[in-house]
């Protein structure tokens, strides 16, 4: 199975905690999208935070109209399963187009992450 991140990708999830850990005023681009292939749901992650390496933020849309910014461990996408008890993905084919706060916007105007 692929992991849900790349060492590249979580070097740079780290920074970009690190850099909100300093309490930096940043809006970066989401480094990784991840999503389910069954249950409409999307992940796009921005930072990690270098405590614990494993809190992700970012912008999350779990298919029910209400997407928001928020923590999520990566622990626990590698446990979801939906109901074809399909994992989590990483779009293998993802790069961001436009800053966090511009994802958060459109996804709170649609309902959904387009991307």
């Amino acid at each position: 199975m692929t992991p849900l991140i790349t060492d590249d990708h979580r070097g740079q999830l780290l920074d970009n905690g690190a850099a909100a850990a300093r309490g930096e005023k940043r809006d970066p681009l989401p480094v990784v999208k991840l999503f389910t292939l069954d249950a409409h749901a999307t992940w796009l992650l921005t930072e990690l935070d270098p405590k614990d390496g494993d809190t992700a933020f970012g912008l999350f849309d779990l298919g029910m109209g209400t997407p928001e910014l928020g923590h999520v461990r990566l622990s626990v996408l590698e446990g979801i399963r939906g109901p074809q008890n399909l994992a989590v993905v990483r779009d293998l084919h993802f790069t961001a187009k436009r800053r966090l706060s511009e994802y958060a916007a459109l996804a709170r105007a649609d309902g959904s992450i387009n991307d």
